[in-house]
């Protein structure tokens, strides 16, 4: 059944009341940069360095021009590191066709596009009830306005700050005004929502996307990149003057 050695301590819900902003954002290392000839290598690096929030794209070559990989890669990921929290994103042009075979590989999140489910409440209940927890994303062009309908539903919002296919990609500043419009909103509605971004994450721009409101923060080249993992990540922290979990 789904869910069995999922861990659910790593997730903590935003409280709405702000007496609980939270002190150590998450840094989800973002597997897309990673070296894939030694998965496992990689995520034992991040489970040394005290990164519990793995974040995985998964891509088809149609919604985003690039593929990536496939439930059976994320079971044998999960099966070596059960102990991880692995958010899924899917940038699939049919996302539910895939949520079942992912959610038993053992997604801890899976995370939709707005752009590509016509029945947005309809599938992110879907979602919900493979007993894994469940997210919105946008593309850095679609307004925050077209997913406020559904943020009820949701256990995270992720907001685009590239365009999605690739890493490498620099910040696009601009889309942090979103970040700020969906904290003010989740404060004001008082819902339990964690706010993620990804893309272009790294010691500069880091700390804008959490002055906006941004909790979770996804980071790629700046984790894997020249330095090491525990490094980089030490940084990354430093920068944020974030203590290790």
């Amino acid at each position: 059944m789904p869910g069995k050695r999922r861990p659910s301590a790593i997730f903590k819900p935003f409280n709405s009341n702000g007496t609980a902003r939270f002190a150590l954002p998450d840094i989800a290392p973002s597997m897309l940069s990673s070296d894939f000839a030694c998965p496992d290598r990689e995520l034992a690096r991040c489970r040394r360095a005290n990164a519990k929030w793995i974040h995985i794209d998964v891509m088809d070559g149609h919604f985003v021009p690039n593929i990536t990989l496939g439930p059976p890669l994320l079971k044998r990921w999960v099966d070596a590191k059960p102990d991880l929290f692995y958010d899924t994103h899917l940038m699939i042009e049919e996302p539910m066709a895939y949520a079942n075979a992912f959610a038993d590989a053992g997604a801890n999140l899976i995370t939709i596009h707005f752009e590509t489910t016509s029945r947005p409440r309809r599938d992110l209940r879907s979602i919900k009830r493979l007993g894994v927890r469940v997210g919105i994303t946008i593309k850095p062009k679609t307004p925050v306005k077209r997913i406020l309908p559904f943020l009820n539903e949701v256990d995270l919002v992720l907001v685009m700050t590239v365009e999605p296919g690739f890493g490498g990609q620099k910040i696009i500043p601009t889309t942090l005004n979103k970040v700020r419009e969906l904290d003010l909103f989740r404060r004001r509605e008082e819902l339990a929502y964690r706010l993620q971004v990804d893309g272009g994450i790294n010691v500069e721009t880091a700390p804008l996307a959490v002055a906006a409101g941004a909790d979770v923060l996804v980071a790629g080249n700046s984790v894997f990149g020249e330095g090491g993992v525990s490094t980089n990540l030490k940084l990354l922290r430093e920068r944020l003057k974030l203590k290790p979990a």
